[in-house]
């Protein structure tokens, strides 16, 4: 097995706990099954998001999804003007088998990264 990271990132609707809730719980699971993970094969994941999304912490969100074990944190992202806006990114550390990983990037956060956002 190689450690891994993978990079994400989501652009949710709103700061409120819910949009915050619902961005990581898409972004991680997307992750996950893009890349055939599984709880057990994560070694940490390490969150930011933007200062403007102060409703929710993100990796109390991941706790519920099955991270319960895994170490978790979260930071907030430097305040660039005209950054992208009520934006969630996630680095993933994880054991996998294969050489190629599959970076994620949702919804406006698409922008982020055109040239591996899938």
């Amino acid at each position: 097995m190689v450690i891994r990271a993978i990079r994400g990132a989501i652009q949710v609707s709103a700061n409120t706990p819910a949009a915050i809730g619902d961005g990581v719980k898409e972004l991680i699971t997307t992750i996950m099954r893009s890349n055939s993970l599984t709880p057990e094969s994560v070694i940490s994941v390490f969150f930011t998001s933007t200062p403007d999304l102060t409703a929710a912490f993100p990796a109390a969100t991941c706790r519920e999804i099955g991270f319960e074990s895994v170490p978790l944190i979260g930071a907030v992202e430097v305040d660039v003007p005209g950054a992208l806006d009520k934006t969630i990114r996630v680095m993933l550390h994880c054991q996998s088998n294969t050489s190629s990983v599959s970076h994620i990037y949702l919804h406006g956060a698409q922008s982020l990264r055109r040239d591996i956002a899938q």
